[in-house]
């Protein structure tokens, strides 16, 4: 008797547990994060559907499409999505879905930073090598692999006993691969003779965003990850999609050299007026005597 009455009462327990669970974020300060996040996603879902649906124009007239970073805009769209039903505060089965999937495009969003990284390097050191060795198979094929290995990282982590240091250690292992690349360009490019001065521009400014975004973003994370402190890393990581939009407005021709005109007009217009305030008070000053 007393053991069907604890049978029943372990069903019961169940069925409340699957359809009433209420849960709680795992971050402090709820509802400016939350805040945070839905900012992020207004500002972001629009304008990279937008930048997904242009560079699918430019495969379908046979452009050279960046491939990786069509990929990248991908998996933030995907980190995009899953945020916006896990602010909703779904089911448990779709919260765990979500959560997986959105680990997942987190994870992948790494490996295409370090491709377009690894991309970039490989243009400046070596230019005609991967002009005639780089395909769209061997592109597809790269990717391929990134999005399997975001998949076998987060699987390995959910039936790993400690997660969220397993993800914390992968997510450490590219950033050697980013400072390389960072290196190795200002190095190659004196020697980097065939690539024009405008490419060299964007290749820099691109590799050293991707090497800002990875630190200032998912740094806290791989500290919070493995040495588990207090520190609070989601409100970093839900500006990742951000800071891959900024990258690819960087990568776009001519947008760096547009900034750059732009600081040094406002440059030259500071010291206009600086001569102009000198003239006058040279004058005043003669006037005067």
């Amino acid at each position: 008797m007393e053991e069907q009455y604890s049978n029943n009462t372990f069903q019961n327990n169940s069925f409340d547990y699957d359809y009433d669970y209420d849960y709680e974020l795992p971050i402090e300060l709820q509802i400016e994060l939350r805040i945070v996040c839905w900012i992020v996603i207004v500002i972001c879902l629009p304008l990279i559907i937008l930048a997904i649906y242009y560079l699918y124009s430019l495969v379908r007239h046979n452009h050279v499409a960046p491939i990786y970073v069509i990929n990248l805009l991908v998996s933030d769209l995907i980190q995009l999505c899953c945020m916006a039903i896990l602010l909703g505060k779904p089911k448990l089965v779709l919260f765990i879905i979500t959560f997986l999937l959105y680990g997942i495009g987190l994870m992948a969003s790494v490996g295409f930073m370090v491709c377009i990284s690894l991309e970039r390097y490989l243009l400046i050191a070596w230019p005609l090598w991967y002009r005639f060795r780089r395909t769209m198979k061997v592109s597809v094929v790269v990717c391929v692999v990134v999005w399997v290995l975001a998949l076998a990282i987060i699987c390995s982590a959910v039936f790993s006993d400690n997660g969220l240091k397993l993800i914390g250690v992968f997510l450490l292992l590219p950033f050697p691969v980013l400072i390389f690349s960072v290196v190795g360009i200002f190095k190659g490019l004196s020697a980097a003779i065939s690539v024009s001065s405008e490419e060299k521009r964007r290749i820099v400014g691109a590799t050293i965003l991707v090497l800002l975004n990875y630190t200032l973003l998912f740094l806290p994370f791989i500290i919070y990850g493995i040495t588990e402190n207090d520190l609070n890393p989601f409100t970093f990581i839900c500006f990742n999609p951000l800071g891959d939009l900024v990258l690819y407005i960087f990568m776009r021709k001519g947008v760096i050299d547009k900034i750059l005109a732009s600081v040094c007009c406002c440059r030259m217009e500071t010291q206009q007026q600086q001569i102009i305030a000198v003239n006058d008070n040279n004058m005043t000053a003669v006037s005067s005597v």
